[in-house]
This record gives structure tokens, sequence and C-alpha cells, in this order.
């Protein structure tokens, strides 16, 4: 429990972090703190053309920063049969480059204990982009992650550093008006 006490810690104080997911290993930081998120599209060498999966712990959560929120999404969740994210219209309250040209977002409601215990502990959405550089694979475990991405976090989170990670999220972008269009099965 200390060692995510300390990743809050880092988190609330707009550093980064490194750390497993309900899906793969991924770089992280306060989804409303710009600098945060700028330090990692550096880090990654990220283009700002290119938005973020953000991670929050609920419904009540997301609903805070996507003021047109449509009833369909509660029966997506439901329904699916491995981590979902869905790309919302309309978000606010976020940090600029976390958003699409759009002002889209893609947000996850994530049930792993870990990510729980992170957002819980900021009290907003965690960044959850994936640990590689641009144009890299994506690292299934922890020993395959760059050693530049490992010392250019402010934080790692030690726990599941031998599991091997290598689950994708589904992915569905909702219109304003409630259509559905499946991005990533």
């Amino acid at each position: 429990m200390i060692d995510l006490k300390n990743a809050i810690e880092i988190l609330r104080s707009g550093g980064t972090i490194l750390y497993p997911t309900d899906t793969i290993w991924g770089i992280g930081c306060d989804a409303t703190d710009e600098e945060a998120c700028q330090k990692i599209l550096e880090l990654k060498g990220r283009s700002e053309e290119k938005s973020f999966i953000l991670l929050v712990d609920g419904f009540p959560m997301l609903q805070r920063y996507i003021p047109e929120f449509q009833e369909v999404c509660y029966d997506l969740a439901d329904f699916a049969v491995k981590p979902l994210t869905i790309i919302y219209p309309n978000a606010k309250g976020l940090a600029s480059s976390v958003l699409a040209k759009d002002g889209s977002v893609g947000i996850r409601v994530t049930t792993d204990p870990i990510c729980m215990k992170l957002i819980r502990g900021m009290r907003k959405p965690l960044v959850s982009t994936s640990a590689n550089l641009t144009g890299d694979s994506t690292p299934i475990s922890y020993p395959d992650i760059k050693e530049e991405l490992k010392t250019g976090v402010n934080y790692i989170v030690k726990d599941r550093l031998k599991e091997k990670c290598q689950r994708t999220s589904q992915i569905i972008k909702i219109g304003i008006k409630g259509d559905v269009q499946i991005i990533r099965k």
C-alpha cells in the first residue's frame, strides 16, 4: 500500500508513473494536468495530434467530464466481454492534450484494483497510454519496457512486475445522438 501512496503523491504533484493496468503496462498522469500530459508526450515522442485513453473509477466520475452522456453507454459497459474504451464527444474539464481535435476523448471504466486505488487517491481520471515509444510495439511485460521510459517517469508502481499484460480494450465511439461506431473489436 505504501507503493500506491507514493504513486498517488507523485500524480498529485504533476508527475508521471509507469503502472500495470487492466490491459497493458501504461504510462500515466493526472488527466486534468496539461503539464503532466505534455511530459508523457515528450517521453514517448508522441505527436500532439494523437489523444490519450483515460481511466476512471466509475460512471459518476466519467459523467463529470462528459456533459452529453448517452444512456446506451451503460448497456455497452454491462455487455462488454473485455475492457471497453468508449470515445465520448465534447469532453470538458480535462487537459487539452488528452482530447482529439474534435473534442472527444476515450475513457474506460476500470475494475483493476491498482488503477482503482490510484484514481480514487487522486480523485481524478488517470491517463493510460501504452508504455512504449511512438512507433514501437507495445511491451507485454515489465522487463520488455525500454529503459529510457523506466528512467523517464517519476515513479514505477512495483506491483505485478512479472505479470504479462497483453489484452487490448475494445474501442467504441459514441456520437452526440447516441450512434455507435466500432473502432476496435
